[in-house]
């Protein structure tokens, strides 16, 4: 590794992805290098993917197992500093890692969430019951167990299930009376032997969680919760805070969602909102605020998603990071300029620094009366593969309106199989001018369900 200017971040990859290479190219795109610790990837990928991110990063560490520990971040900053590395700070998308950014950015001294904030956070039955404490949640959650199963079922009324330490939505739906707790049982058996997501749901140390170890949820690390249903319209709000002062960078509107059996699909996202007036954001915002001050949420990277229903704003969750899919993207469309990873990172560079960049944070935010200044909307829809073996897939080049990004993430060949947490195809954003998006949506909407056109091999029998 070569220590000629240094200077550069620390990112954290889960079995090799997690975004790197936007990550890298937006670390590089500053001057900066990118030091890549990695779990080790899934079989199929192991001898690629090293050397894949190897040609676009200063240096590389791939660990022996497939979850990164506290021990393996202490030991590649012993190595970095050692080799005369300077680094800056250090950044991942993926969630079940973010506590081990929060450490790795204590030591260095850069301005951040600590780790036992991360953890509380993901923590979703506590999270619930302390929002509902300060007025913030209208919801409760409760521990799942047979118990309180069957006492849901008993009582009727609408609730949801999910995963106290989740990710990706494996695992999250409505309860019914039809929901069994050997279904429960089957999803976490599942979550426990994916490769990527299982570490995802395990209790962290720490974490607070009333449900952790108890004995009285699914068998294995992995618990849920069952809480009131929040009903009304999804969003989720775009926010980068710096020293205690939120920004809602933007906010994004889920045109299409669809819940089933194992799992919520979130199928297509507009920004700026097309069913909330200029107020019902600005309560929105104040919203968001309160939420932040009650968890004394100070600094990083936020993605809230939150429903608004004729009572107001109630919450989905609270995620630390940037939100998945083309939120940083779309956010990218609609500035003209930075994206969400783009503004965290300058977060942590700028954090006790140059005043400059929260001006510039600002300019690009919604105002406190629910105002933006933007020019832009954006739509964006995702697909979600079906179990099967793809004969072919590419993107539909007959759209009658050009897409800004597009991504197709599975090939011929590759073999879906049936689970509980969605499994991507691919994905679509479109920009369009502010003043034209009400007469541009309503045929785009339905014309954006073929961008990307599969056909899958039929079964012989």
């Amino acid at each position: 590794m070569s220590t000629e200017n240094a200077r550069g971040v620390l990112l954290l990859s889960h079995v090799g992805f997690s975004f790197m290479e936007d990550l890298l190219g937006t670390v590089t795109a500053r001057g900066l290098k990118g030091y890549v610790l990695s779990s080790l990837p899934e079989p199929q990928h192991q001898a690629s993917r090293p050397a894949a991110l190897a040609d676009l990063a200063a240096d590389v560490r791939v660990t022996g197992g497939h979850v990164l520990t506290a021990r393996d971040v202490e030991d590649y900053l012993d190595h970095l500093q050692a080799a005369g590395a300077a680094v800056q700070c250090c950044l991942t998308v993926w969630e079940g890692y973010r506590h081990l950014m929060a450490l790795a950015n204590a030591r260095l001294g850069v301005p951040d969430l600590d780790e036992k904030q991360v953890l509380d956070l993901r923590d979703k039955l506590t999270l619930r019951n302390r929002l509902a404490d300060a007025g913030l949640s209208r919801g409760r959650a409760s521990a799942l167990t047979p118990e309180t199963l069957a006492a849901r079922q008993r009582a009727g009324g609408r609730y949801f299930v999910k995963p106290v330490s989740g990710i990706a939505s494996f695992g999250t739906f409505p309860l019914t009376a039809d929901t069994t707790w050997t279904e429960v049982e089957r999803i976490a058996t599942e979550a426990r032997s994916d490769t990527v997501y299982s570490s995802a749901f395990t209790a962290q140390p720490g974490s607070g969680s009333p449900a952790a170890g108890s004995g009285h949820g699914v068998t294995g690390a992995m618990e849920f919760l069952v809480e009131d249903y929040v009903p009304g319209r999804e969003f989720s709000f775009e926010v980068i805070a710096v020293d205690a002062e939120p920004h809602v960078v933007a906010v994004h509107e889920k045109c299409q969602v669809t819940e089933t059996a194992g799992t919520v699909l979130e199928n297509a996202c507009v920004s700026p909102p097309t069913s909330l007036s200029q107020e019902e954001i600005a309560a929105g915002i104040r919203w968001v605020t309160s939420v932040l001050d009650v968890l004394d949420l100070d600094w990083g990277c936020f993605h809230i998603e939150a429903r608004h229903a004729a009572s107001g704003w109630d919450l989905i969750e609270v995620n630390p990071r940037v939100g998945g899919s083309l939120i940083s993207p779309s956010v990218a469309a609609l500035t003209g300029g930075p994206g969400l990873l783009d503004l965290w990172l300058d977060c942590l560079l700028a954090a006790g620094g140059p005043a400059d960049f929260g001006t510039a944070l600002k300019s690009l935010s919604f105002a406190a009366d629910g105002t933006t200044r933007g020019r832009h909307a954006t739509f964006f829809r995702v697909f979600f593969a079906e179990p099967g073996t793809i004969r072919s897939v590419a993107l539909n080049d007959d759209l009658p309106l050009e897409p800004v990004v597009s991504h197709v993430l599975l090939k011929p060949g590759d073999v879906v199989h049936s689970s509980s947490r969605e499994v991507f195809l691919g994905q679509v954003l479109w920009r369009m001018d502010r003043a034209d998006r009400d007469a541009v949506l309503p045929w785009l909407l339905p014309a954006s369900e073929h961008a990307i056109e599969i056909v899958y091999e039929r079964e012989r029998g």
